[in-house]
């Protein structure tokens, strides 16, 4: 398993306009085979830097991903809407493994 942690600097004017993008990759994503953490957007601190995290099986689970949303209908929208309102500055993208797991069950005090 790894994940994709999507970095977007956003125009600090146009936070609605993400919020709105975030919100319809919660239905893409998981759709076309991903398993979504989130869209993560400013709250405190910068206004500029916003997240989108998810989780997949391997480099070439993604790949097919890539192709499932390339055909979906919704995600190009979603691609379109972004690319009309010129809310993304700037994306980037890592692949990480998480190396800590199994984690230990958090103790309440």
């Amino acid at each position: 398993m790894i994940t994709c942690f999507i970095r977007y600097q956003i125009d600090p004017f146009k936070q609605e306009a993400f919020a709105e993008y975030g919100k319809a990759w919660g239905q893409i994503i998981p759709r076309n085979g991903a398993d979504l953490i989130g869209y993560f957007a400013p709250h405190e601190g910068s206004l500029t830097t916003a997240y989108g995290v998810y989780n997949i099986e391997s480099l070439a689970a993604y790949e097919a991903y890539r192709k499932s949303l390339a055909a979906d209908p919704q995600a190009q929208a979603n691609h379109d809407f972004s690319r009309r309102e010129r809310f993304i500055l700037q994306e980037d993208r890592i692949f990480l493994k998480n190396i800590s797991l199994p984690h230990t069950p958090r103790i309440s005090p």
